[in-house]
């Protein structure tokens, strides 16, 4: 009884201690499964980016997470400068949907971009990442140059280490010492991502059940979900997020034509490939695209 009792409870728990914002359309349902990822830089936040001068939120981090019917599991990194068009809004950066009309109408946003409808929506705040990746004892990270970047705090030698979580954060964050920019930055959050989930094996966790409760704690605070999920569309995420990361799953970014197009009023923005990208996510949606790495900065 307490064997079957222990998860019930832990289950029941976590389905409390999740919290909740609007943020879906209503729009008609696309094949598959939808997630939207936001990673959101509150100014001030226990762990996230220090006060600078900038009031509310933003959001420097954008996935889309694709499980589709049939066909491989997609995780799209959607540079925060692509250039958009905002409903009420007109052409804009990406990020600036959620500045504007927060997780509502980044869900709009994106979702006239990529066709596709969104079925749940995460919003991971940048100073919960330091507590998750502290409650899953640290993670291992790649870099493969040397860092001392002042704006995200990163300071790394050329390899692979074992780090906490307020180094990962920055690991996370930084993109002006990075040559691909904000390309490179969607690289090395996939790699947070990829790193966390390799170390939330249910085997590891079983007989350990502190640790499922510190790890709960710090996913329910660091994460917030739309107004429908539960606490199984959480677990049906892990799920999307290990098999997008695996061997057999899709990871990239949109097909790029520039990472400096600049259409005036905005500066320099990122323009996802007109005549390539309709095809893309219809790809993504059905499942169709190969498994491998996709998009990247173009070379010419």
């Amino acid at each position: 009884m307490v064997l079957l009792a222990w998860p019930i409870g832990l289950l029941v728990w976590a389905n409390g201690m999740l919290q909740h914002t609007p943020a879906l359309s209503g729009a008609p349902g696309t094949p598959g499964t939808t997630y939207l990822l936001a990673g959101s830089d509150a100014r001030g936040d226990d762990g996230g980016v220090a006060e600078d001068g900038t009031e509310g939120q933003r959001t420097d981090t954008i996935l889309l997470l694709h499980a589709p019917a049939n066909g491989p599991t997609a995780m799209i990194s959607l540079p925060r400068d692509t250039f958009v068009e905002v409903p009420g809004h007109g052409p804009a950066k990406l990020n600036s949907a959620f500045a504007w009309g927060g997780a509502p109408l980044l869900v709009q946003t994106v979702e006239g971009l990529t066709g596709l409808t969104v079925d749940h929506y995460v919003e991971i705040g940048m100073g919960g990442v330091s507590h998750l990746v502290d409650a899953v004892g640290g993670v291992n990270l790649c870099y493969d140059g040397d860092v001392n970047d002042p704006d995200s705090g990163m300071v790394w030698t050329a390899g692979c280490h074992d780090v906490d979580g307020v180094t990962a954060l920055a690991f996370a964050r930084m993109r002006k010492a990075d040559p691909q920019g904000d390309v490179g930055r969607a690289l090395r959050q996939r790699q947070l991502i990829s790193a966390v989930m390799g170390r939330i094996s249910p085997g590891s966790l079983a007989l350990r059940p502190g640790a499922q409760v510190a790890l709960v704690d710090a996913g329910t605070g660091a994460l917030t979900f739309d107004e429908d999920a539960g606490v199984l569309d959480v677990a049906r995420l892990a799920l999307a997020f290990r098999a997008a990361n695996g061997a057999d799953g899709i990871t990239g970014t949109p097909p790029i034509a520039s990472m400096d197009h600049r259409p005036g009023g905005i500066g320099s923005t990122v323009l996802l490939d007109p005549e390539q990208t309709p095809g893309f996510f219809t790809a993504i949606r059905d499942g169709s695209l190969p498994p491998g790495q996709v998009g990247g900065v173009p070379t010419s």
